[in-house]
């Protein structure tokens, strides 16, 4: 499976090379072989693979609260930067959907993907249309809808949790 996944993330990498924003969201749950795929499309591409979730908490640990607020953005942007490739893979993404940054985590994504393809590892599903963080009622709740960017599915959605006033768009 991972390897189809590779394929099918390669097919939608060059799709992407003629969008305005060059994003490819890879969806599905947790260990559904995503993180794999992504080092298969490393490994043929010779993309950086970016651990969102360690490379921007090291770099949040010198900043102060309120600081944090401001520099997600462009601290992600420079992460991004530093690998100098016009392909960027990211991974462990879910520090960004921490309520206390602020930051709307699709909106960072589409930005980076301006300048560059951004292939991201999104743990989550698609439910009625909608790109879906987390379960309705958790806090980190996030589902938009699936527009200005390409998708791959890891995994088949095995459940479709209803719409919920918090779903935030």
């Amino acid at each position: 499976m991972n390897e189809m996944l590779a394929e099918e993330i390669l097919r939608r990498v060059d799709e992407a090379t003629a969008l305005y924003h060059r994003l490819v969201i890879v969806v599905a749950p947790q260990r559904e072989g995503k993180t794999t795929a992504l080092r298969a499309v490393s490994r043929a591409t010779g993309a950086p693979l970016i651990n969102v979730g360690l490379e921007l908490s090291q770099r949040l640990l010198e900043l102060t609260t309120k600081q944090r607020l401001y520099q997600v953005p462009r601290i992600l942007d420079a992460i991004a930067d530093a690998t100098a490739g016009a392909l960027v893979l990211l991974d462990n993404l879910e520090v960004l959907f921490d309520s206390q940054l602020r930051v709307d985590p699709l909106r960072l994504l589409l930005g980076l993907a301006r300048r560059r393809t951004i292939v991201a590892a999104w743990n989550g599903r698609i439910e009625q249309g909608k790109l879906c963080y987390a379960q309705p009622g958790h806090p980190e709740r996030r589902a938009y809808p699936v527009k200005d960017f390409l998708i791959v599915e890891a995994a088949t959605p095995t459940v479709n949790f209803s719409e919920t006033q918090d779903d935030r768009t």
